[in-house]
């Protein structure tokens, strides 16, 4: 049972309990006091004692003031790190700590070097996967090019052109064939064109690749200007260059005979290569109409038309400014029996 409590005296304080701020105290003291009487000047002198506050002293402030606010220690401030291992002496949780930083660097460069090591693995032999595989196109292309029979010559896909009237065409064909079934790529046309230039009456060839599997032979043949007599009725033909290009038993009507004999001396060819050298540069028109060819000498070659007319040439120089003159005289004096061109600046008909 609580003893009833006891009765203060006006203007005694109310000791403060621990926790009760200042605030407390001041209404206490209202408290305590009372309202001040309404028409009376002033409070009395116990008013005033109760209302005057309390000196200041030891663990005490003035009213009115604030209570500063209470610093907390900087252990509850700064966040403290978790330890990993409970520390057994001062400076160990430090040590264990490096060692954790360590460990964790050196598993961080374990994983980077080996990361690189992989890369380099990887690398490389993706390196040899593309070489291995650029050498395996190379060598199958090699081997479709030089060794397949997808472009191997075939005989029915070669064509020879440009044979003339006195190439054999079937042994131009037949030198071509025997490449048959060989690759294009690996077909010899240096040493086939030099096989086809020793053949008679051959002047020059051109062979192309026709791809896939052809060959494409243009011939350049001679063609013969005159028919030389030789004994009995055998007559060479020769062309403009002096190369006989073939034999005929009879004179052909669309040549000209050279009377000159097919003699080895220096002489004889130097007169039968001026009297071949007018003929070649002869227009087809005029070259027609000539029957017979005579060359003394190299400086006497005459002419003689189908209408009995003879040209005296001279030598083979200045031969174009002669057909000229020649044919101006031919138009000119159709009733001239010789027309003589030798020298073309003065020329002379009879």
């Amino acid at each position: 049972m609580r003893p009833p409590a006891r009765p203060r005296a006006a203007g005694t304080a109310r000791p403060r309990p621990a926790g009760e701020g200042p605030a407390q105290q001041e209404h206490d003291g209202q408290e305590a006091t009372g309202p001040t009487t309404r028409g009376t000047r002033g409070p009395g002198p116990a008013q005033e004692s109760a209302q005057r506050p309390p000196a200041a002293g030891p663990g005490r402030r003035p009213s009115g003031t604030k209570a500063p606010a209470q610093r907390r220690p900087v252990e509850q401030l700064v966040p403290r790190a978790p330890e990993t291992f409970p520390a057994s002496r001062p400076g160990t949780a430090r040590a264990t700590t490096s060692r954790t930083r360590d460990d964790v660097v050196s598993d961080q460069l374990a994983d980077r070097l080996a990361e690189r090591t992989a890369m380099a693995r990887y690398r490389m032999w993706r390196r040899i996967g593309w070489t291995a595989l650029a050498l395996a196109v190379t060598a199958g292309l090699v081997w479709v090019t030089f060794f397949s029979p997808l472009l191997a010559l075939d005989p029915e896909q070669v064509q020879v052109t440009g044979q003339g009237t006195t190439v054999d065409v079937e042994q131009v064909r037949e030198a071509v064939t025997d490449e048959a079934g060989v690759p294009l790529p690996r077909i010899d046309t240096v040493g086939l064109r030099e096989e086809i230039l020793g053949m008679n009456a051959v002047k020059n060839v051109a062979i192309t690749r026709a791809w896939p599997d052809g060959l494409t032979v243009r011939l350049t043949s001679r063609e013969p200007v005159a028919a030389v007599p030789q004994s009995g009725d055998v007559y060479a033909l020769m062309d403009a260059e002096g190369v006989r290009v073939g034999t005929v038993e009879d004179a052909p009507d669309h040549l000209p005979s050279i009377v000159v004999s097919l003699t080895d001396d220096e002489a004889g060819r130097r007169a039968m290569n001026a009297a071949l050298e007018v003929l070649g540069a002869l227009p087809r028109k005029l070259a027609g109409s000539i029957q017979t060819v005579s060359a003394a000498t190299q400086d006497d070659v005459r002419t003689t038309l189908s209408d009995g007319r003879v040209i005296r040439w001279g030598s083979g120089a200045q031969v174009e400014l002669k057909i000229k003159v020649a044919q101006t005289l031919l138009r000119a004096e159709p009733s001239a029996t010789t027309i003589d061109v030798s020298s073309p600046a003065l020329p002379v008909t009879r």
